[in-house]
């Protein structure tokens, strides 16, 4: 009976370092927005399929049964999604992942509000927000920020 349970402790040790190692930490996510497609809406709102390119520089897969994103411009929310997608970002690379939008009327007000104090060239900082969901452990959060500049106005060509 005693070597039964010596087998027994040394198995759920090994166990419980493999899982420890699940935990290891991991590289983030890059995340690049490769698209805009217009989708049908409804009243006031606007929605779009936002493609995403989604790289994985770790040495594992990672599936993902879910997805949530959201748009900040200047400060203030403009687009939110979800889908319940599911696929897989494979290890060392790369999956382009789509994602239905809305942009809510009240959204588009503030932000043209806020673009009427803007001045040609000025930039806009934005943040985008998101996460990969796989159950419990395995979801996987992701960000990206940068400023979008203000097209400036195009002179008319002058002839002489």
């Amino acid at each position: 009976m005693r070597p039964t349970l010596h087998h027994l402790c040394a198995l759920l040790l090994i166990t419980a370092l493999a899982g420890c190692a699940s935990w290891a930490p991991r590289d983030p996510l890059h995340i690049d927005l490769v698209g805009l497609e217009p989708l049908p809406s409804q009243g006031l709102e606007m929605r779009f399929a936002v493609k995403l390119r989604v790289q994985n520089p770790n040495e594992s897969a990672i599936d993902f049964n879910g997805l949530s994103l959201a748009l900040d411009i200047n400060g203030q929310p403009l687009a939110r999604g979800v889908s319940d997608q599911r696929g897989q970002v494979p290890r060392f690379g790369e999956t382009v992942i789509s994602v239905p939008v809305t942009i809510s009327a009240y959204s588009v007000l503030r932000q043209a509000w806020g673009a009427s104090n803007q001045q040609p060239g000025q930039s806009l900082p934005y943040q985008l927000r998101g996460k990969l969901a796989d159950g419990l452990f395995g979801t996987r959060r992701f960000s990206d920020s940068g400023q979008l500049t203000w097209p400036a106005q195009q002179q008319p060509a002058t002839v002489r």
